[in-house]
């Protein structure tokens, strides 16, 4: 399936927005951009070369704290998201996954990019190690914030934003974020 800018409108000028906010992030911006004109799907969860993910860095009613998963499979303390498999509206996959792993209800989404992150994913039953091009966008909770922990998380948790920044022991990526949503506050 021929991957042509008109199957993800608008694409392109989320990346362009996303490189003028953050200009030293130019370099992955770009491998966003070539996967996005990659002549496989990029956004078939098959593509094992690499593929488009979706995440939700879903923030408290107050804007204080992040909802933040004990990941099954990775074992470490990331944001809510998953695959596209198939969709091409990487805003409306991250708002579903939020919903899917949280059990929160009425959340919204903001649809510009708040961060991107190419990352490794290992090797997991049999399904060989690949790229997740991941871009995470802000979602907001409503007024519930009582969640429900599903299959995909051992954990879930509220983590204060402002103390995220200075764990060590949260990824990096994360870290990055919190930083990010504290500088735009």
């Amino acid at each position: 399936m021929q991957a042509q800018d008109g199957q993800l409108p608008g694409q392109r000028a989320l990346f362009g927005d996303y490189g003028r906010r953050w200009p030293a992030e130019a370099a992955t911006v770009a491998l966003f951009e070539a996967l996005l004109g990659d002549a496989e799907d990029p956004f078939a969860r098959q593509r094992l070369a690499g593929h488009f993910t979706a995440s939700a860095w879903l923030v408290s009613g107050d804007g204080q704290r992040v909802l933040l998963t004990h990941h099954r499979k990775l074992g470490r303390w990331l944001q809510l998201g998953g695959h596209a498999d198939g969709d091409r509206d990487l805003a409306a996959v991250a708002l579903k996954e939020a919903e899917e792993e949280s059990g929160l209800t009425g959340l919204s989404v903001d649809p510009a990019i708040f961060d991107l992150d190419r990352h490794r994913i290992p090797e997991y039953k049999g399904v060989p190690a690949h790229w997740h091009y991941d871009l995470r966008f802000v979602v907001r909770a409503g007024a519930g914030e009582i969640y429900v922990v599903g299959d995909e998380s051992h954990d879930l948790a509220w983590r204060r934003i402002a103390v995220l920044i200075r764990d060590d022991e949260v990824d990096p990526s994360v870290r990055r974020m919190a930083r990010k949503w504290l500088a735009r506050a």
